[in-house]
């Protein structure tokens, strides 16, 4: 194949991550070919520093604003779209995606409504539907895989010839509870025609063999709840409405009544009936005010929070402290779900506490098959492989060992022209193979309930809450005497015990400093000021600490003239 123009692959996030995932094609002419722009994703923060969400940098994205043609949504979960609203206050593009997730991203957008350039265009996708952009230039094919969430897909993008297949997020479930089935035969059409470049999910790359079906996961449940004698309570990812409606289906056989516990299961469960994916018989589901009134054999929670979120409903059952409802001994507990990396030690604490509060306690660890991942095992990448056997593979979705790993197995596969890069790592597909060609500006950003937060702020939230802070007030003269007390509050730096005498110590030095300073002029500034009260007090507090508090120093002039 002659490719006289070529692919560029930008990878803006979920290269070198879990998580955060969004990615650039630029298709023909370098600099001047129009861009598709895979999936919009963010991730959450590692740290508790008041941060909500992080999301892709856009910056390489606005400097090439006037060709980005639209932004295709692979499926519907929060690290493939949480960012579009991010993305649309920056971008007048269109968003195509599978109507599950469509009604998700209607929902996020409704949130930052007030900060969107213009009324969003939103289009729905299908599988095997192709729909154009870029005056027809660019075709893109939907394909059905399945995933842990309803309505996933793949994309077949076509452009002058070329090819690239975008698995999104997948793996091959030979009997999905929904029965939208893998579209193995039209993945297998492509491939014969010829694919110039693979994109494949890396995330499950370390596990051997094939996903675990949905199927087996409904049927492990349904002998757990059948055989419960009590309440109760399965914590699972709220997304995954297979897993949902096999719940709610094992309810009505059992006669038990079924609440939400959560915001987040109760948004997918609404989105998931108004787009036809999950029907509820009306007499099923009760609110949460009436569920403390239902018998405890007769009652099915499905409840948010299954990584121990703090303020999320599982962690707060746990703890006692729901303002709804109390586990009482006896109440079985299913956790239907893994800890996700990072999240372990919090999980099996709230596990403590639900022993603590006498529960039957199943865990993934100890019943496998209460849970199955969405995403493919290495038999299941291998057979993508297979299928599609392209010409050049470009592993996506995973930390760099994720990456390397399925690197190695599609060359075990025999694909000749392989490549691994990060985010920030441009690489182009041509006559010469695919290679890495360029690096470009590529960042998190971070954004809490008033925006994006700057580095500098992120670095001084940081800083607060390892060191502490110590608030000095000074009265001072026109000459940066000292005209009365010196007062000193801290937070987070020192115990109770020895607050007093410690912070005596730190007003003399810092009033000493001031009266003592060898000023440069007869009115120093009052910035020169300040520094010094800072360094006096960070000084004093040293020496009584071994830390070095943020010092914030407040400032008030007497006898200006």
């Amino acid at each position: 194949m002659v490719r006289a123009m070529g692919i560029r692959i930008v990878p803006l996030g979920g290269l070198g991550e879990i998580g955060m995932n969004c990615m650039a094609l630029e298709l023909g002419a370098p600099d001047r070919g129009p861009i598709v722009v895979v999936d919009c994703g963010i991730s959450f923060p590692n740290e508790n520093n008041g941060v909500d969400v992080i999301h892709p940098d856009f910056t390489w994205l606005e400097a090439r604003a006037d060709r980005v043609q639209a932004l295709v949504v692979t499926h519907g979960h929060e690290d493939h779209i949480g960012a579009i609203p991010y993305l649309l206050q920056r971008f007048d593009v269109p968003v195509y995606a599978p109507p599950y997730a469509l009604g998700l991203v209607r929902t996020r957008l409704a949130e930052h409504r007030d900060r969107i350039l213009r009324e969003p265009r939103l289009t729905p996708t299908r599988p095997r539907q192709p729909f154009y952009l870029a005056g027809g230039a660019i075709e893109v094919e939907p394909i059905r895989v399945t995933h842990s969430i309803a309505d996933a897909t793949a994309l077949a993008i076509r452009h002058d010839g070329e090819v690239v297949v975008h698995t999104g997020d997948f793996k091959i479930d030979a009997d999905p509870t929904d029965r939208e089935l893998f579209d193995l035969e039209r993945l297998k059409e492509i491939g014969d025609d010829g694919v110039s470049l693979l994109l494949s999910d890396s995330t499950n790359i370390d596990s051997p063999g094939t996903a675990r079906g949905e199927r087996r996961v409904a049927d492990a449940l349904a002998r757990l709840i059948e055989g419960a004698r009590q309440r109760v309570i399965v914590g699972l990812f709220a997304s995954n409405a297979h897993r949902v409606r096999a719940l709610l289906e094992i309810a009505r056989r059992c006669g038990r009544k079924v609440a939400l516990l959560g915001r987040s299961v109760q948004l997918h469960v609404r989105v998931a009936q108004e787009t036809g994916y999950l029907k509820v018989p009306p007499d099923l589901l009760v609110s949460f005010d009436d569920a403390a009134s239902v018998p405890r054999d007769r009652l099915l929670v499905i409840a948010t929070g299954s990584q121990a979120e703090p303020r999320a409903a599982l962690a707060r059952l746990a703890l006692d402290d729901h303002p709804k409802l109390r586990l009482e001994p006896g109440d079985t507990a299913i956790l239907s779900s893994r800890a996700i990396p990072g999240n372990e030690v919090g999980v099996m604490r709230m596990v403590a506490d639900l022993y603590r509060r006498g529960c039957i306690v199943h865990l993934s660890s100890t019943d496998p098959e209460i849970h199955a991942s969405g995403h493919a095992h290495r038999d299941e990448q291998r057979a993508m492989i297979d299928l599609v056997r392209p010409a050049a593979f470009v592993p996506v979705h995973g930390t760099r060992h994720h990456l390397e790993r399925h690197a190695a197995l599609a060359r075990d596969a025999g694909v000749g022209d392989v490549l691994v890069i990060e985010n920030g790592e441009l690489a182009e597909l041509d006559d010469a193979g695919v290679r890495k060609v360029d690096t470009f500006r590529v960042g998190r950003i971070a954004v809490d309930s008033a925006g994006e937060l700057a580095e500098a702020t992120l670095r001084e939230r940081g800083s607060l809450g390892e060191l502490g802070v110590v608030a000095v007030s000074i009265t001072v003269d026109a000459r940066g005497r000292p005209a009365g007390p010196v007062a000193i509050a801290t937070r987070g730096v020192l115990e109770e015990a020895t607050r007093p005498h410690v912070l005596e110590a730190a007003r003399r030095e810092v009033h000493d400093a001031l009266k003592t300073w060898p000023w440069s002029s007869e009115r120093p500034t009052d910035d020169e000021v300040r520094e010094v009260a800072r360094l006096a007090v960070r000084r004093s507090l040293a020496r009584a600490t071994q830390t070095k508090p943020v010092a914030i120093p407040l400032l008030v002039r007497r006898n200006q003239d």
